[in-house]
Formats: C-alpha cells, sequence, structure tokens
C-alpha cells in the first residue's frame, strides 16, 4: 500500500464497530439495536457529501431526516433501547459510517485484498494488546469455539465483497443495500430469542428501511437519465 496510515486508520474503525455494537447486542434487543446500528448509511449520505463531494439532492435530504425520524421513534423514552445501549451503537454506527467513507477513499487505487489484510491486521494486533482488559471468565466450550472462529469468515468474506462493491458504485448508493440485515436481524431475534419489536419500533425500523431504498432508487434512476442523456 502506498497509504498505510489511512489503511491503519479505517481497520481501527472497524474495530471500533465491532466493539462497540457487540456490547451493545448483549443489552439489547437484536431488531431494535440492528437498526440503531444501521442508521449509519445515511451518516454516509451527508459525510459522502461533505468530504467525497457527492451530489445530494433535496430527496436524498429528505430521505435522511425521515431516517432519522425512525431511529428516534426505536430510542424514544420507554422503548427497548437503553440510554447506554444507545450510546454505545451510537458510538459504532459513527465509526461503520466513517469506516465506510475510508472504503471508498482508498478504493479506487488500493486492492481489495490489501485493504482486507490491513483490517485482520490491525484488528489482531490491537484487540491482542488490549486482551488484558477483556480476558477471563469460563473457557468457550469446542462447539463456541467453533462459532467464535467462524465469525472471522464471515466477517472477513464479507468485508472483503464490501471493498469490491465499492470500487464499482458509490458510497451513498451502496451502503442503503446493507439494511437487508434489518429483516434478517428482526428474523432471528424472533427464532432465537423469542423477541419481536413493539408496533413503534417496527414503525421505526421500516422508516429507516423505508428512507434507505429510496437513496438507492432515486440514484439508479439518475444515473440510468445520465447514461440516456449521454447516449442520445
Amino acid at each position: 500500500t502506498t497509504r498505510p496510515r489511512l489503511q491503519v486508520v479505517r481497520a481501527m474503525l472497524l474495530v471500533g464497530t465491532t466493539g462497540f455494537s457487540m456490547a451493545g447486542f448483549r443489552i439489547m434487543p437484536l431488531a431494535e439495536s440492528t437498526a440503531f446500528l444501521f442508521v449509519a448509511p445515511l451518516v454516509v449520505v451527508i459525510l459522502a457529501h461533505f468530504l467525497l463531494d457527492e451530489e445530494i439532492g433535496r430527496g436524498r435530504w429528505l430521505a435522511v431526516i425521515g431516517g432519522f425520524a425512525g431511529a428516534l421513534l426505536i430510542a424514544r423514552p420507554g422503548g427497548a433501547i437503553s440510554l447506554e445501549g444507545g450510546l454505545l451503537m451510537s458510538a459504532a454506527a459513527i465509526c461503520y459510517a466513517v469506516y465506510q467513507i475510508q472504503t471508498r477513499l482508498l478504493s479506487p487505487t488500493e486492492h481489495p485484498l490489501t485493504m482486507l489484510f490491513y483490517t485482520a491486521l490491525v484488528g489482531t494486533v490491537s484487540m491482542t494488546l488490549a486482551a488484558p482488559l477483556y480476558w477471563g471468565g469460563p473457557s468457550p466450550d469446542p462447539l463456541q469455539g467453533l462459532m467464535i472462529a467462524s465469525l472471522g469468515l464471515y466477517g472477513g468474506f464479507g468485508h472483503f465483497l464490501l471493498t469490491h462493491a465499492f470500487r464499482h458504485a458509490t458510497a451513498s448508493t451502496l451502503s442503503p443495500f446493507l439494511y437487508a440485515q434489518l429483516v434478517w436481524a428482526t428474523l432471528f431475534g424472533w427464532l432465537f430469542y423469542d423477541h419481536l419489536p413493539d408496533g413503534l419500533s417496527f414503525v421505526g425500523i421500516a422508516v429507516i428501511a423505508a428512507a434507505s431504498v429510496s437513496i438507492a432508487i432515486g440514484e439508479r434512476m439518475k444515473r440510468n437519465a445520465v447514461v440516456a442523456t449521454e447516449a442520445g
């Protein structure tokens, strides 16, 4: 790499995303905490405008405002998200948003495997040095150890695909597609933890997802119009 400092910063942002989100998942329901975390793509739209000079129209701004309104419905007083959980997931969302911006900045000049290598290297070194802060408790049994190890495979392959995707599309276009995780988080939260969001939380999740989908559709229509104009 010719940009090692940015590679390290990007990797540390992913470490922060993972650490804050796992801490939040311990004390909050899966669906609500995932929805709160994935306000990050809306933050990406704002950051992409100011840091990457990506054009953001009125429709996108309305979608961003709507998405944050959905997050407020989930984080309302009396909801399933506690103040501590909300702060943890907010920190995770901010780290994740800046991580996506960094990915967009690096992807045109850096090979995806190089970026994946740095995320793994920095994550391994930083969490090894921090081991005295969290090491302790009962050791995992063989099945639990296998499940923990499998997280590395899921995460590594997922980030490899994500890095490839950022080479072919803008940050504000790609980020909304990550909201498919909302569907799976809700389903798995019900199947494994017997929890379903309440009515207002469901509305908030739906609003966040709709805001993101509208951004993706608007970007696609804009690109199609540009292509048609150039072809004409």
